[in-house]
C-alpha cells in the first residue's frame, strides 16, 4: 500500500509523475485541481460552492477544500493507496489532513518533493505556452510558492517523513527514483 503526498514548485512535474506512478502501482492519483472539476462538473454541493468562488478568480478556501479531499479519500480505491497532488499547500492544511489521516485510519509513507532549479522552472513554465504564462505571472507564482507551500518542505522534514528527488532530469530518470522510494 503506497500513499504519498507530492511537493515542489509550479512546472516541477508533479502532475506528470503522480499520474505515471499512480498507473504503475495503479493506486489512484488525487489531483485537487481534477477533484474541484469534477465536483463542479458533477453540481455536487460542495462542487457548486467551489464554483462560485472560482467564478470569482478567488481561491477556494481550505475548508471547502479539506472538505473534498475527505471525502476523495473515503471512496473505495482510495483504500489501497494514494498519491495526493497539489494539496496539501501550506501548513494548515498539512496538520488537517494529519487529523484527517489519523480519523480515518490511514498514513502516508513520505512527502516527495521534486526539486527542480528556479531558471529550470521558468523555462518549462514559459514553454508550455499557456496563454496566461508570461514571466510575471510564472515569477508570482514562484513567488506564492515559496512562501505559502515551501515550508511544507521543513514540516515534513521534522516529522522524518520527507524524500527529496532531483527534478531536472528526463521523465524516466525522475519515475525511477520515484519507483526506488516506494520500494524502499
Amino acid at each position: 500500500m503506497t500513499r504519498l503526498i507530492f511537493l515542489g514548485p509550479p512546472g516541477a512535474g508533479k502532475g506528470t509523475q503522480a499520474k505515471l506512478l499512480a498507473d504503475l502501482l495503479e493506486i489512484p492519483h488525487i489531483s485537487t485541481g481534477d477533484i474541484l472539476r469534477s465536483a463542479i462538473a458533477q453540481a455536487t454541493p460542495l462542487g457548486k460552492k467551489a464554483k462560485s468562488y472560482m467564478e470569482k478568480g478567488e481561491l477556494v478556501p481550505d475548508e471547502l477544500l479539506l472538505d473534498l479531499v475527505c471525502d476523495r479519500l473515503k471512496q473505495p480505491d482510495a483504500h489501497k493507496g494514494w498519491i495526493l497532488d497539489g494539496f496539501p499547500r501550506n501548513v494548515s492544511q498539512a496538520a488537517f489532513l494529519e487529523k484527517l489521516l489519523q480519523e480515518l485510519n490511514q498514513v502516508f509513507d513520505y512527502a516527495v518533493n521534486l526539486d527542480v532549479p528556479d531558471e529550470v522552472l521558468m523555462s518549462r513554465l514559459l514553454g508550455r505556452g499557456r496563454h496566461d504564462d508570461n514571466e510575471q505571472t510564472v515569477r508570482r507564482r514562484l513567488e506564492v510558492y515559496r512562501n505559502e507551500t515551501e515550508p511544507l518542505i521543513g514540516f515534513y522534514s521534522e516529522r522524518s517523513s520527507l524524500k527529496v528527488i532531483d527534478g531536472d532530469r528526463s521523465v524516466e530518470e525522475v519515475t525511477q527514483s520515484l519507483q526506488q522510494v516506494v520500494a524502499s
